[in-house]
């Protein structure tokens, strides 16, 4: 396993990107194989993944590739305004297909977390998503719920009078205020209440794994059965006891067994 740090230029700015491969490009690029995609949470950006691609890309033998959305981590912001109702929106249908194009990649599965997962949702739904082989959706959101809106409640009084500030700044630096409120600004709007995006679930046209924490503080089960019901036979859920919004680090390894399976079944 190899992997390399980067940029990206994509619209307006520089993208932060990192890239696992497990094979020489070469033989990558012969035998047509997927690339991993990773797309990060709210508050997160491609380091904050740590070392789960690499967990992922060695279980699946696939190669990987996560970066950073404009404004996050060492990405330049671009234009993209501080808060909008529609981010996810321009996110999925505006910046994702310019970064695959910029990074060469064709056939993909994605691997979305939290925000991420719902920017795959749109953008699989929601545009050509040429190359697409497969969703794997972790802590999705397709509406808004009050538990969700308490939690993000939660982290704008943390990030104002308590700790939170500090925290970021490891990850995102002179780029912090900005993703903070891109993200929360965005979710408390009171115009986000009216935010949902089930109408793309039934336009997805490849397999997707949904994975889920029973203890999540950001959403209910009620997500999960919304994309199974709008999806169908497409869809496969976990529910994952003894686990909160980030399944990839509260239960690594079971998070890890179910997304090499779904792979394989591709």
């Amino acid at each position: 396993m190899t992997s390399s740090r980067g940029f990206l230029r994509v619209g307006a700015g520089r993208i932060e990107c990192e890239s696992y491969r497990t094979r020489a490009k070469a033989a990558a690029v012969a035998d047509g194989r997927p690339r991993l995609v990773f797309l990060h949470e709210g508050l997160g950006c491609c380091a904050l993944w740590r070392d789960f691609p690499v967990a992922v890309a060695e279980a699946t033998g696939l190669d990987a590739f996560a970066y950073s959305r404009p404004g996050y981590g060492a990405s330049q912001r671009g234009d993209a305004p501080m808060a909008s109702v529609r981010y996810m929106h321009d996110e999925a249908l505006e910046v994702l297909p310019q970064v695959l194009r910029a990074a060469g990649i064709k056939e993909h599965i994605l691997i979305g977390h939290s925000d991420g997962a719902s920017i795959a949702i749109i953008y699989a739904g929601g545009s050509a998503a040429g190359g697409l082989r497969g969703l794997v959706l972790i802590a999705p959101h397709v509406f808004v719920e009050p538990l969700t809106l308490r939690s993000i409640a939660a982290a704008r009084q943390a990030f104002e009078s308590g700790d939170l500030v500090a925290r970021l700044k490891r990850w995102h630096g002179d780029n912090t205020a900005y993703a903070f409120h891109r993200w929360n600004d965005s979710w408390l709007d009171p115009d986000f209440a009216r935010w949902n995006i089930e109408e793309y679930l039934p336009r997805i046209k490849v397999p997707a794994l949904i994975i889920q924490g029973e203890l999540d503080e950001y959403g209910s089960r009620a997500q999960i059965e919304a994309i199974e019901r709008r999806m169908g036979s497409k869809a496969r859920s976990v529910l994952l006891p003894e686990c909160g919004h980030s399944p990839q680090r509260d239960q690594a390894q079971a998070t890890l067994d179910e997304i090499a399976a779904f792979v394989k079944s591709l």
